[in-house]
């Protein structure tokens, strides 16, 4: 049996580690907020509250016009087209990198972890993203949503990373929302919450995340526990 490694590297070597992007790497929500009210303008629906924006960061593009903003199903297909044409036009660079998270993603990697993306986000946005951020060269794959919603759900994508990197070791999840915990938990795997990102006080925790983490420099520490 090999002697224990007390080192703050330990475990890290070809460890997997996912990330989830919209309020865990970076603050989307400008770009979102604003997409989401050209997209409800283009339908003729009321101005969204400040609660209703707050509740489409994170969760997939279609499931939030319907749940949240109550969209009818027939008309989901149009917000989302409407979201997207404003969305794409410049919208999704609207948003910043939380404090600390180049630095946490580059000892990661020096220590031997390998990060991947998990994200209901579409993949070409979300790579497009992550390149204007300078993030992109942090991680080894991006997994994210399809435009035609087959694709789309936290579980879904936590499952092509894993299936994209079968070698990874005790793959763990970092995320923001109570989705992200459950799509980790599909799968077996602990998740680390996110406790910059926007979710309620409580919302990480009462979901199950293994540890919630209050800054990014936190996470080290937590995968230490996880």
């Amino acid at each position: 049996m090999e002697a224990a490694d007390h080192s703050p590297h330990q475990g890290l070597t070809r460890r997997l580690v996912l990330f989830d992007l919209d309020g865990t790497l970076v603050d989307s929500t400008p770009g979102i907020w604003a997409s989401v009210r050209a997209a409800a303008a283009a339908l003729g629906l009321p101005e969204p509250t400040p609660e209703q924006l707050r509740g489409m960061v994170g969760p997939p593009l279609q499931d939030g016009f319907a749940l949240v903003l109550g969209v009818p199903p027939d008309d989901v297909p149009r917000a989302v087209a409407a979201y997207r044409a404003h969305y794409s036009a410049g919208a999704l660079l609207d948003a910043a990198v939380y404090p600390g998270i180049p630095g946490l993603l580059t000892a990661l990697v020096d220590a031997g972890a390998t990060l991947a993306v998990a994200t209901s986000k579409p993949e070409p946005f979300a790579v497009r993203l992550l390149a204007h951020a300078g993030l992109l060269p942090a991680f080894a794959s991006v997994h994210g949503a399809t435009f035609d919603g087959t694709v789309r759900h936290k579980d879904q994508v936590v499952a092509a990373a894993l299936a994209a990197h079968p070698d990874g070791e005790r793959p763990v999840l970092v995320g923001d929302r109570a989705h992200d915990v459950l799509g980790a938990a599909a799968h077996g795997l602990p998740c680390i919450g996110a406790g910059w990102g926007p979710a309620p006080p409580g919302e990480l925790a009462d979901a199950g995340a293994a540890v919630v983490a209050a800054t990014p420099a936190e996470v080290r520490t937590a995968l230490q526990r996880t």
